[in-house]
């Protein structure tokens, strides 16, 4: 999503403000075709349209699946309206998605309340290395800070049996952001091989364990003009180094790509790319993946689709795709077998967003559409990572959407693509 200079109330009214505009307009333009048979191919199935009540509403962020198949997602708005989280129409859920006999069942796990624990996850949900869930809120938390601060949690199941259906989890608030540089976390946490914990919040931040609970380290802070500044989701590869673009600044204003790289005097930025906003692409909003070999890969707002690869310590940069009308609304999810996916938040068919494949055969790539949103029961606007199962099935949510009227809020669905 485009970054936001403001506090992250003044964030959120804009991005729901302009999404809904476009949805409407879209609406519309197009009200005879949200009931009509798909156009597109044939496996596209949503698992679970929200309501925007207990469950939630608005899943932009994506999802994770556990060893059982089992996927879990957080919805940013929806779940518990009272006091400050009647804003927006709730403070957020996370959830869960069980597959039987019947289709897939929701559970919500847990329902944000704003203070301590704070409101409004717009990142999905990860397993740590204790194998329990992680993710953050990007407001609430800290009483009395306002808006803008946000948090880290920790969420596992209770430790005894439940004696009703269904049964909350546990949520604990790891770390509370305090507004200023430390504020307002907008990826998801990343692990490194000592289970700390590594995100952004405008500035990139280290959570490291103590007998006093977690503590937290300031990495880098953004100028904001040669380095760039609104930085993505982080990536993080086996020497330790973190890796991700800025949605701005930089040399030419239209964004950067960066390494990270911890050294005795604290960590170094390693600017890989200057977009220029011709050729190469404008304004990176997603962040990078690696492959095997240590290469880059992401896109930008613009559509290029593009290669950042490692050579002898220096780092070239290529354009591998260019898509039509479309953006890189999220990080590219790799196959064994080199092809990308991703979603775009508009464009498709539709201009309410599609979910593509990029093939490589011989370095030339070539763009499948497996999906493109109509805005109707389908939904529409996806946002978040792709994720792939051991047999090649695709999952992810979309924004708006589905099947029920949420009113103000955006409602959205939990999807799956079958080869």
């Amino acid at each position: 999503m485009p970054a936001s200079h403001s506090s992250a109330i003044s964030k959120r009214s804009t991005q729901r403000s302009t999404k809904a505009a476009c949805l409407y307009l879209a609406i519309g333009l197009t009200v005879a075709m949200m009931f009509a048979p798909m156009a597109t191919a044939q496996n596209y199935k949503v698992l679970y349209s929200f309501t925007g009540g207990e469950d939630g509403a608005d899943p932009e962020a994506g999802l994770t699946m556990d060893v059982a198949g089992n996927l879990y997602g957080t919805a940013a708005v929806g779940g518990y309206h009272g006091g400050s989280c009647s804003d927006y129409g709730g403070c957020g859920t996370v959830f869960k998605l069980s597959p039987g006999a019947s289709g897939w069942h929701l559970t919500p796990l847990y329902h944000f309340t704003d203070s301590p624990d704070g409101k409004w996850p717009t990142t999905r949900v990860v397993f740590g290395p204790d194998g329990s869930l992680y993710g953050t809120t990007v407001n609430g938390g800290l009483p009395g800070c306002g808006y803008g601060c946000g948090t880290v949690f920790n969420l596992r199941p209770p430790a005894t049996a439940c004696k009703v259906a269904p049964c909350g989890w546990n949520e604990t608030p790891i770390y509370r952001f305090k507004g200023k540089i430390d504020g307002n976390p907008t990826g998801e946490p990343v692990f490194d091989h000592a289970g700390n914990i590594y995100g952004n919040a405008g500035s990139v931040f280290e959570l490291v364990r103590s007998n006093e609970g977690w503590i937290e380290k300031i990495l880098y802070i953004f100028e904001g003009l040669h380095d760039g500044y609104g930085p993505a989701a982080l990536t993080i590869d086996d020497s330790g180094n973190l890796y991700s673009t800025c949605g701005h600044g930089g040399a030419y204003g239209f964004g950067t790509a960066f390494q990270l790289t911890p050294s005795g005097s604290g960590w170094q930025e390693n600017i890989l790319h200057n977009f220029e906003g011709g050729a190469d692409g404008e304004y990176p909003i997603a962040g990078l993946t690696l492959d095997p070999a240590g290469n880059l890969y992401g896109g930008t707002q613009s559509g290029s689709v593009f290669e950042l690869r490692s050579s002898n310590g220096n780092w070239i940069f290529g354009v591998v795709y260019t898509l039509d009308g479309e953006e890189v609304s999220a990080n590219l999810t790799r196959d064994t077998a080199g092809n990308f996916y991703g979603v775009s938040w508009f464009g498709g068919a539709y201009n309410q967003g599609a979910v593509y494949k990029l093939t490589n055969s011989g370095g030339t790539w070539t763009y499948t559409s497996l999906h493109d949103f109509t805005g109707g029961s389908d939904g529409a606007q996806p946002t978040g990572i792709v994720i792939l199962d051991g047999s090649g099935n695709l999952y992810g949510t979309a924004a708006a959407g589905g099947l029920t009227d949420c009113g103000s809020l955006w409602c959205g669905v939990v999807w799956e693509i079958t080869p």
